[in-house]
């Protein structure tokens, strides 16, 4: 999916994969399960890494804190050890402990060792505050919403407000789940690096798309406020690129070079934490040798694909906002899409404005 028109990739000269979604890289599904009750406007999404038992053939990882106001779990070890060993989910703040719980008890099932001949498991969830839209003191999030989104795990997936997505809000716009990929030849070889962002970040002047200033113009309308920046926003990268950790702590680190040109300076208050991983070597939990031999790219290469994270990353936060729909707050008042933010600029300009119309054109909008 990603954006409905081609991306103005001005920073990268790779082409989106087959369907323009983190799935794109080989092995990697994703799986949401959405929650709208008369309260509720909720859910989870889980990115599942490769087809393989991961707590026993781990993958490379690196996590990076850009700005730290968060509740993840997990990082520490990722961090420390340079691997991931399970599968990511992405829900609401107050619904970490329940995807924690239930990353364990699935663990568990499927590693009769863990806890016995070997040791404990280091789940991976991560977070952002949707209770501007979700009344998250509900708690309304149960493990079988967690078991739902991976029963509905797959290659193709909606973006927009869905999932863990479904209550988040971007650049006081309505955000939420964003996708996007790039593709690179390598010595011959076709490979893919994909980001999935939960959007829940920005504030509206701020919002910057191709160079044109919209978000101040949105600003104006009378259904905005000034509200401060205390969102967050959780980027996931994956890649079938042979990165070690090192070199994926240095990919996570140019994510907020993409979420920057959308117009973010990263305030005080936003939980902005991203998790790369790569698909191409495996790490054994029971290694049968000491010696492990790891591919990797060489370091003076790595220009190009820092320039492929900026890009992905930034189409993938602009397609949360183009896929994402109006949604009513819980204190029942109207968060725009993107696309009726900008119909509504329009008409307050009895159609004159031309930069609207054309940045409406550029993301295929109308």
């Amino acid at each position: 999916m990603g954006l409905n028109k081609a991306f103005l990739d001005r920073i990268s000269d790779t082409k989106p994969g087959k369907n323009n979604l983190i799935t794109d890289v080989p092995g990697v599904t994703v799986g949401q399960h959405t929650i709208i009750t008369e309260r509720l406007k909720t859910g989870v999404t889980v990115v599942v890494p490769t087809m393989d038992n991961i707590f026993e053939h781990k993958l490379a990882a690196a996590g990076q804190v850009i700005n730290g106001f968060g509740k993840s779990t997990g990082l520490v070890q990722v961090e420390e050890l340079g691997t991931l060993e399970t599968p990511i989910v992405l829900t609401n703040t107050l619904s970490v402990g329940v995807g924690y719980n239930y990353l364990v008890k699935k663990a568990l099932a499927e590693n009769e060792e863990i806890g016995l001949a070997t040791g404990t498991v280091n789940p991976v969830v991560m977070e952002c505050n949707d209770g501007a839209v979700n009344n998250i003191r509900d708690l309304g999030v149960t493990e079988e919403d967690f078991a739902r989104a991976f029963a509905d795990r797959g290659e193709c997936f909606e973006e927009g407000c869905v999932g863990g997505g479904t209550g988040m809000c971007c650049y006081d716009l309505k955000g939420g789940i964003g996708s996007a990929s790039r593709q690179i030849e390598i010595d011959g070889q076709t490979f893919t690096m994909g980001a999935l962002v939960m959007s829940n970040y920005g504030y509206v002047s701020d919002l910057d798309i191709y160079d044109h200033q919209v978000g101040h113009k949105i600003s104006q309308l009378p259904e905005y406020h000034k509200r401060d920046e205390d969102g967050s926003i959780i980027t996931i990268i994956a890649t079938d690129i042979p990165f070690n950790s090192r070199q994926l702590k240095r990919i996570a680190k140019r994510s907020s070079v993409g979420i920057t040109r959308t117009g973010s300076f990263i305030g005080n208050d936003s939980g902005e934490i991203t998790l790369a991983f790569s698909t191409a070597n495996k790490i054994e939990h029971s290694p049968k040798q000491q010696l492990s031999m790891q591919k990797a790219i060489s370091d003076d290469q790595m220009d190009r694909y820092f320039r492929m994270t900026v890009a992905v990353v930034e189409e993938a936060i602009l397609s949360s906002l183009v896929h994402a729909k109006t949604t009513i707050d819980r204190k029942g008042q109207q968060r725009l899409s993107l696309a009726d933010a900008l119909s509504k600029v329009q008409l307050q300009a009895q159609g004159t404005d031309s930069d609207v119309a054309e940045l409406q054109k550029m993301l295929g909008l109308i």
